[in-house]
């Protein structure tokens, strides 16, 4: 792996160290993480399947990257993608795919330039995580997804895992803005890069 490595991605100080590094590392991305042997995509993408029907538009990818999650997803039919990262080298990667309806430059845990109450779901793989998306990146996926209707995203649970983050999930829970539906056992997601980073896949219903 180069210096822009997945180690390094989980050990960036800020947000802004991070798009920095996810600019300069987004040509070798899915390299690397393929090499790491990267669960996430293909794990979310599984249980959004069972949650999302496939006629459910439009989607809103939070933090999508260059589209690892999604093209499993557009493979088997869905479609009308919104994605939103704030990394530009990475929407380059996601926007040379072809299976988003619009890319946009957005920073989780800022209010987003997106609607109320407009996405039928919403999918947030691998980045609500510590150096990366901070634990007040739900309340704005709450916002703009339907009522009674799904967010589907991954979260660390290893011992590293920063406790700002399911204190967050459990505080829009007690507010009465979504529930817990599913939640899959503890997997190894990056094995033979990071075998010490596990992560589930939670999925929440808004109210």
């Amino acid at each position: 792996m180069n210096e822009h490595s997945v180690a390094k991605s989980y050990t960036v100080a800020s947000a802004a160290d991070a798009e920095v590094a996810y600019d300069n590392w987004s040509s070798e991305y899915e390299v690397d993480l393929f090499r790491a042997g990267y669960r996430i995509p293909g794990y979310i993408a599984t249980v959004f399947t069972r949650f999302v029907p496939l006629e459910a538009s439009p989607i809103l990818d939070a933090g999508c990257g260059g589209g690892l999650q999604v093209e499993p997803l557009a493979l088997t039919g869905y479609g009308s993608f919104t994605g939103i990262d704030f990394s530009e080298g990475m929407l380059a990667i996601a926007r040379s795919k072809g299976i988003y309806e619009t890319l946009t430059r957005m920073v989780l845990g800022q209010t987003l330039d997106l609607p109320d109450d407009y996405f039928a779901a919403v999918l947030c793989a691998g980045c609500i995580t510590p150096g990366h998306a901070p634990p007040q990146s739900f309340d704005e996926l709450v916002r703009v997804c339907q009522p009674g209707k799904p967010i589907i995203f991954s979260l660390r649970d290893d011992p590293a895992q920063d406790a700002a983050y399911p204190t967050a999930i459990k505080r829009l829970e007690d507010a009465g803005a979504w529930k817990p539906s599913f939640v899959t056992a503890s997997f190894r997601s990056l094995p033979y890069g990071e075998p010490e980073i596990t992560h589930r896949i939670h999925v929440y219903t808004v109210l």
